[in-house]
């Protein structure tokens, strides 16, 4: 329906337009709820170039005006957001065509958790230990990162917090699979309540990479859903779910869902329970933090990459302090990006060494994001040392030794007082730190172990191998590897540091073909 056969509505480029404020100002006025939640809907021929455009009530304008009066007036932001909880219920529903119900918060719901509603300290009275409703986190692949026991018993029925795979934790999964419908009855609704989340990561065209194993009746499905008309994605919203059981049994549900950079945080509150929530939610830093501190361990195939800088302690001696760190803080800020181009995920930072994760995951091959960030680090590496040699004047090569293994290890945090770490723990990361220890020259080492996952194709595009020494020279041989103790000097005193990866075999990257 074209926009403009709505009687007594304006879009919210009509607003922008009518009232001089900004798309932030506007997006600010209705998360505070001085102007109700936009119907979306589809552009008409009118608004071309525009797919969906938001309409509001045209009665939105008076608000405005209102807030404009109330500044002129001296009141503060804080002061104009509690005079409309306290008086006109302006978030309130306006009826539409929509099949899908949103709920939008009154503010006098809301007792505005991010100005007021705090301890006498300043801290917040609710951690997420004191939920007592079904609440979970998603990643962007959807699956469960951090559940409480009522969203397992009530929602999911099962130990989702006990399955180690991640991908087995992916929600569409879950809500696909024949024992959930044995459960529920009303699961097709559920799989549709969680779309608009799916389609704001990902494209229709993805749903094949979605979990491993998903069937093309299941991609089908999914096709389906994912072309209706959704709510819109906001940081902070609510809306109504009921769940209904095999056995006629129904709850329902106020769901609460925030999106962070690193998930989807749902929180399903049951009528006539606090909405205490809402004043944890506010406060985003400490919500995530009590998240990832509890977050799921998960078995995963992944590849460990560890860079080490190479004569750190010469090249400290020969700097004053200041330009040391200065050195070593300007290299690493130089390679994040690398790791951020190849989907690497930082692991920890000891002294002059940085390890990262590069985790399985549909769509992205990740042997093939690991070797090519390793080389890329290889190469941006080069370029910082011409550049540092220009500066200070010296011959020092700054050089990066990298150590790359593939394999599979349970991934979780490790939390102390001050921080999380993400580690993974077992051989995988033994083994590319023993690399990185035997690399010398800014070299890249990897395992036998990791090459032989690819496949033939990849494989050609790999520059590898191992050098030989024949008649006292050097001959290279292409694809091919050795074991440590075939290629270590037995009268350096430093050999014995890699007994313990003595028989493992190995080969150097140079590059891509």
């Amino acid at each position: 329906m074209p926009y403009s056969s709505i009687k007594n509505w304006i879009t919210s480029k009509e607003i922008l337009a009518k009232t001089g404020i900004s798309r932030a100002t506007l997006n600010n006025y209705i998360k505070f709820g001085i102007l109700p939640k936009p119907v979306v809907k589809r552009a008409g021929v009118d608004l071309k170039g525009t797919k969906s455009i938001g309409f509001f009530p045209e009665d939105v304008l008076d608000n405005i005006e209102t807030v404009r009066s109330l500044k002129r007036e001296g009141g503060s932001m804080k002061e104009i957001v509690r005079k409309f909880s306290e008086g006109q219920p302006v978030a309130k529903i306006y009826p539409h065509e929509r099949t899908e119900k949103t709920v939008s918060i009154r503010m006098a719901d809301r007792q505005t958790p991010c100005l007021t509603d705090r301890t006498t300290d300043g801290s917040l009275a609710l951690t997420i230990d004191d939920i007592d409703s079904p609440a979970f986190l998603i990643n962007h692949n959807f699956e469960i990162e951090w559940i409480n026991n009522k969203a397992e018993d009530q929602i999911f029925k099962r130990r989702a917090s006990k399955i180690g795979d991640p991908e087995s934790r992916n929600i569409f999964r879950i809500f696909l699979e024949t024992e959930f419908h044995e459960y529920v009855k009303n699961w097709k609704e559920l799989i549709a309540f969680h779309m608009p989340f799916m389609k704001a990561k990902f494209a229709k065209t993805d749903l094949g990479n979605l979990f491993h194993g998903i069937s093309n009746y299941e991609i089908n499905y999914l096709e389906t859903i994912y072309d209706k008309d959704f709510f819109p994605i906001n940081s902070i919203q609510s809306s109504p779910i009921n769940i209904v059981m095999q056995d006629g049994s129904k709850k329902s549900y106020l769901v609460y869902s925030m999106s962070f950079r690193e998930g989807i945080f749902f929180v399903y509150m049951q009528d006539g329970l606090s909405h205490n929530i809402e004043k944890l939610l506010s406060e985003r830093e400490k919500l995530i933090n009590g998240l990832l501190k509890q977050r799921v361990p998960s078995l995963v195939s992944l590849c460990v990459l560890v860079a080490d800088l190479q004569n750190s302690v010469r090249i400290s001696a020969e700097l004053l302090p200041g330009e040391y760190f200065e050195l070593i803080n300007q290299l690493w800020a130089t390679l994040t990006g690398s790791f951020d181009k190849y989907d690497g995920i930082y692991g920890k930072h000891t002294g002059d060494g940085m390890l990262y994760y590069f985790i399985k995951k549909p769509g992205s091959n990740y042997i093939i994001n690991s070797i090519d960030c390793a080389i890329e680090l290889k190469e941006r590496t080069k370029k910082f040392s011409d550049e540092w040699k220009i500066r200070k004047g010296w011959l020092n090569d700054i050089l990066l030794n990298i150590g790359i293994n593939e394999g599979q290890e349970f991934l979780g945090t490790i939390r102390s007082s001050s921080n999380i770490e993400l580690t993974a723990l077992g051989d995988s990361i033994n083994y590319a730190g023993r690399l990185s220890d035997f690399a010398r020259s800014g070299s890249i080492w990897t395992t036998k172990n990791l090459i032989s996952k690819l496949d033939q194709e990849e494989v050609k595009k790999i520059h590898f191998g191992i050098y030989r020494k024949k008649d006292d020279r050097e001959i290279f041989i292409q694809n091919s590897f050795s074991r440590i103790i075939d290629l270590i000097d037995m009268t350096d005193q430093n050999y014995k540091k890699h007994i313990d990866i003595a028989m493992l075999p190995v080969t150097e990257i140079f590059g891509k073909t």
